[in-house]
């Protein structure tokens, strides 16, 4: 199971931080991934990072946001670098076994969203 938090309301500018636990003992072999949905648009890939913390960014996401795992802890944070009213989304955090194929799909397990509202 994977539980994602601290989503709420943003200031345009200010950096965020997401996290999302996991449970299980395989978390170290996992790949790990953020995506996210605006209000009427499809989900759209933000970035992921593999089990040795090789890190894969989505189009446009690379310096926007920056992913890291804490695999003591079973964690994956997603960091929102100077956030703008456009990053307005839920944010759902994803899990697979690391098959090296990182963008888009195949993830089996996700997190319920955590909803970020960024304000100017």
């Amino acid at each position: 199971q994977l539980q994602a938090s601290g989503g709420g309301s943003a200031q345009a500018g200010v950096s965020l931080r997401l996290s999302c636990a996991a449970s299980g003992r395989s978390f170290s072999t996992y790949a790990l991934a953020w995506f996210r949905q605006a209000p009427g648009k499809e989900r759209e890939f933000v970035v992921a990072v593999s089990r040795t913390g090789a890190t894969y960014y989505g189009d446009s996401m690379r310096g926007r946001f920056t992913i890291s795992r804490d695999n003591a802890k079973n964690t994956v944070y997603l960091q929102m670098n100077s956030p703008k009213p456009e990053d307005t989304a839920a944010y759902y955090c994803a899990a697979k076994w690391d098959n090296g194929v990182y963008y888009g799909g195949g993830y089996e397990y996700w997190g319920q969203g955590t909803l970020v509202t960024v304000s100017s």
